[in-house]
């Protein structure tokens, strides 16, 4: 039995050096002008989370909260709502480009179209989550209904969200290289198609808005129920219940008004705990 697991194991680092070495493209179907995208299991774990601005927790190879047929490990910062806007930003500009290419981006630019100034503080802020980015690690496993391995990304190659990262301070631009195994994550078409148009319309201080943004586009269901003690888990929420559902409260007001969900309430599920239901609005993206 040993034998037969070095042999898996030595497979499947030899796939991901592979699949690490392959200038593929990454084209993705409806993923227009005004649309951005992440992959399902990124969009519904808390890699990215409506946390509070400053000082941020620092995971070392821990678990983070997805869904139960998924494993996501995680080494880095803990990483907001603004960062998830970088990253799809990042996603976008990758999109005509094979990956594991480097792609060439202007800071300011940049900054315009994730809804930014392009004052000294923006582009601080900007290098730091770039530099983030390229710190950060993890490994996702995800899994069969049978509870054997579909795949695993990370596990013997570290996958980073950033895997190079370069910034020329006399051209004020970046060149930023990403992992060839975005495109694994993407496949099957398992991945969220995010209307850019409306995130960008959500006010200030409502991340937690942006955060149900993305885990209400990776399900077609039109209307979604998830748990309130789940959804606190995944959204790092320190503060007692009351408040969090104070602040889920406010974020449905929001996707109201922009038009993400048509209605939004919080009620007792089946086994008597209280859970979010969402009506969701399924119009097209438009410019």
């Amino acid at each position: 039995m040993s034998k037969l697991q070095e042999r898996a194991r030595v497979a499947r680092m030899r796939m991901e050096h592979r699949r690490a070495a392959e200038p593929v493209q990454l084209f993705l179907p409806g993923m227009e002008a005004f649309v951005r995208a992440m992959p399902n299991h990124i969009a519904r774990s808390s890699l990215f989370a409506p946390v509070a601005r400053g000082r941020k927790r620092f995971f070392n190879e821990e678990p983070l909260i997805t869904r139960s047929d998924v494993v996501l490990t995680y080494t880095g910062e803990q990483l907001d709502e603004s960062q998830a806007d970088v990253a799809l930003q990042l996603i976008y500009e990758a999109r005509c480009i094979p990956l594991g290419v480097p792609i060439r981006i202007n800071r300011a630019a940049f900054l315009r179209a994730i809804g930014r100034s392009t004052g000294k503080h923006d582009y601080e802020w900007l290098h730091r989550v770039m530099k983030a980015f390229y710190k950060a690690s993890f490994i996702i496993e995800v899994k069969r209904r049978d509870g054997s391995t579909k795949y695993c990304v990370g596990d013997t190659k570290v996958f980073r969200i950033v895997a190079d990262l370069d910034y020329d301070a006399d051209n004020e631009r970046y060149t930023v290289t990403l992992d060839p195994r975005w495109r694994q994550l993407f496949e099957n078409q398992e991945f969220a198609l995010i209307d850019w148009n409306k995130r960008l319309q959500i006010g200030r201080g409502q991340d937690m808005a942006k955060a149900l943004q993305r885990l209400i586009a990776a399900s077609a269901d039109p209307v979604q129920a998830y748990a309130m003690s789940w959804l606190k888990d995944k959204m790092q929420y320190a503060s007692p219940m009351r408040k969090f559902r104070e602040a889920v409260s406010a974020a449905v007001d929001e996707l109201k008004r922009v038009g993400v969900i048509a209605r939004g309430e919080i009620d007792v599920g089946r086994r008597g705990s209280a859970q979010l239901v969402l009506w969701v609005t399924r119009a097209r993206p438009s410019g």
